[in-house]
C-alpha cells in the first residue's frame, strides 16, 4: 500500500511541474503577440519620434547625464550613454529592451542583453559572463552578497543594453541628439557655487580629491570655465558607466610619474651627469671626497705636503722635473638630442582657456584632447579643413 502511493506521488509532481511550464510558455507567447499586433496597428512616426527625443535632450538634467567620456591612446572618445539611449529608445517607440540572467554557475552568471524593433522585427541580441568579483586596488574580491551580485550584472548588462539600442535606432538619430544635448550643456553651463560642490562631491565618490581636479584644469577650483565644467560632467559619466577609471584621467599614486602636461612631453630629455670626483695630483688615483684625497696623499706621497699639489722642492733639483701637474680632465662626451619638431600653434578665440599663452595662441594637440570648444572652433575647423 506504501508503495503505490509513493508511486503515485512521484507520477504527479512532474505532471505538475510540466503544466507549470507549459502554462508559462503560453502566456510568454500570448504576451509577444500582442506586442506585435499592437506595433503593426500603432506603427511610429520618425519625425514626431525625432521631434520628441531632441525636446527631451534640452532638459540639463538628461544633457549632463547623456554624454561619456574616456581615453583610448591619448586621445578622448566621447559618446552617448545609457541614460540617453534609454530616452532614445522611450521616444523611438514600439521597442522592447532590457537584460535577461540565463544561468549563475560556479561564481559566473551567463546574461543576455537584446534590444527588439518590434515594427521592423529586427533583434539585437548580446551574451556575455560576467564574474562574482570586484576589483578593487588591484586585488579581487570575491562577491558573497546576492545584492552586490545583481548590481554587478546590471552594470555589466547596462553597456551591452545600450550597444543593442544603439544597433537599432538609426544612426542619424543619436548624432542629432548627441548634438542637441552639448547645445543644452554650453548654454545652461552656469558656474554657481553649489554646481562646483556638487561637482567635487561626486568625484570624491571615486576618490579624487580637489587638488586632482585643479591639476586637470590647471587653475584653482573657483575660477573654472563653462568647458572645463561640461568636460568634466563627461568624465565623471564615464567613471560612473565603468568605461575608464580615475588613473586614466587625474594623478594618483600609479601615475605620478607620467607626463600629463603638454610641455612635459615635449621637454627633452638631458643626459646624466657623472659624479664629479677629486684626481691625485700625483697619481691616476680618484678620491671620492676631499677628505679622501688628503688621506690617500698622506699614506702614498709622503714627500709632498699635506693637501698641496706640488712636492717639496729639494736642492740641485729641477722644480719642473719634481712638480707633477694633474692630467687635465677629459671632456665629457654629450649625446646628440633628438630634433623634436616644435608644436602647431592656433589663435584660440575664446577666453579663460588655459592651454592659451600670452600672445592667445595654443596647440593643436590641446584643441584635440583638453579643449571643449573644439567642435564650434571655425579657426580649428579651418585648419582640419586644409588637411594640415
Amino acid at each position: 500500500m506504501e508503495t503505490q502511493e509513493a508511486y503515485e506521488m512521484q507520477t504527479v509532481r512532474p505532471r505538475q511541474s510540466e503544466a507549470l511550464v507549459q502554462v508559462e510558455q503560453d502566456r510568454a507567447i500570448a504576451e509577444t503577440q500582442a506586442s506585435l499586433v499592437i506595433a503593426k496597428r500603432f506603427p511610429r512616426d520618425p519625425v514626431e519620434a525625432l521631434d520628441k527625443l531632441i525636446n527631451a535632450c534640452t532638459r540639463p538634467g538628461l544633457a549632463e547625464a547623456a554624454l561619456y567620456e574616456y581615453a583610448r591612446g591619448g586621445t578622448p572618445i566621447t559618446g552617448p550613454s545609457i541614460r540617453l539611449a534609454e530616452a532614445a529608445a522611450q521616444s523611438w517607440g514600439n521597442l522592447q529592451y532590457g537584460i535577461r540572467e540565463l544561468e549563475q554557475r560556479n561564481g559566473v552568471s551567463t546574461v543576455q542583453a537584446f534590444a527588439w524593433d518590434l515594427e521592423t522585427n529586427t533583434r539585437q541580441v548580446k551574451e556575455f559572463q560576467v564574474a562574482h568579483k570586484r576589483k578593487a586596488y588591484g586585488k579581487y574580491t570575491t562577491l558573497e552578497d546576492p545584492r552586490d551580485i545583481y548590481e554587478m550584472v546590471a552594470n555589466q548588462g547596462a553597456r551591452r543594453v545600450r550597444a543593442c539600442i544603439l544597433g537599432i535606432i538609426p544612426g542619424d538619430v543619436v548624432e542629432t541628439a548627441v548634438k542637441q544635448c552639448e547645445t543644452t550643456l554650453k548654454s545652461r553651463a552656469e558656474v554657481t557655487p553649489q554646481r562646483i560642490q556638487g561637482l567635487m562631491e561626486k568625484f570624491n565618490e571615486f576618490g579624487v580629491t580637489k587638488a586632482q581636479l585643479e591639476k586637470r584644469i590647471q587653475r584653482h577650483i573657483d575660477a573654472i570655465t563653462p568647458a572645463q565644467l561640461i568636460n568634466l560632467g563627461k568624465i565623471y559619466n564615464s567613471l560612473k558607466d565603468g568605461m575608464s577609471s580615475p588613473a586614466d584621467w587625474f594623478d594618483t599614486e600609479g601615475n605620478k610619474g607620467k607626463a600629463d602636461t603638454l610641455k612635459d612631453k615635449l621637454r627633452p630629455t638631458e643626459p646624466e651627469k657623472k659624479a664629479e670626483g677629486y684626481p691625485c695630483p700625483h697619481c691616476s688615483f680618484q678620491a671620492t671626497s676631499e677628505r679622501g684625497l688628503k688621506k690617500h696623499i698622506t699614506q702614498s706621497h709622503p714627500e709632498t705636503k699635506e693637501g698641496e699639489g706640488q712636492t717639496e722642492p729639494q736642492e740641485g733639483d729641477n722644480n719642473e722635473s719634481n712638480t707633477h701637474q694633474a692630467p687635465p680632465e677629459q671632456e665629457q662626451s654629450t649625446p646628440e638630442r633628438e630634433w623634436t619638431p616644435p608644436p602647431v600653434m592656433l589663435h584660440c578665440q575664446y577666453d579663460g582657456i588655459p592651454g592659451k599663452d600670452r600672445d592667445g595662441m595654443v596647440s593643436v594637440e590641446y584643441c584635440e584632447t583638453e579643449c571643449g570648444y573644439s567642435n564650434a572652433c571655425e579657426v580649428y575647423g579651418k585648419y582640419k579643413a586644409n588637411g594640415k
